[in-house]
């Protein structure tokens, strides 16, 4: 099952060009975990989430797809924006 948070945290990395293998180590986590977790094999808790959003640098709303004043999040190739 896809997991919405694991498609966020896929789309962040892609966008901030950062490697899944930096993010992972950098949020405690080893790559298999990490990758786990990306992948559906194992459930992301809030825990996960606030680790994961620190080291991306993002509010963790942003993982849930809940976007805020300053984020954009892009959807199918468009960058949606909130007005603000």
């Amino acid at each position: 099952m896809k997991s919405l948070i694991a498609e966020n945290v896929k789309k962040i990395i892609r966008k901030k060009c950062y490697l899944k293998s930096a993010v992972a180590e950098k949020a405690g986590y080893n790559y298999k975990t990490f990758s786990n977790m990306l992948n559906g094999r194992k459930i992301i808790t809030d825990v996960d989430v606030m680790r994961i959003a620190n080291v991306l640098e993002v509010e963790p709303n942003e993982l849930y797809g809940i976007k805020s004043a300053n984020s954009s999040i892009e959807k199918d190739g468009e960058r949606e924006k909130e007005a603000v």
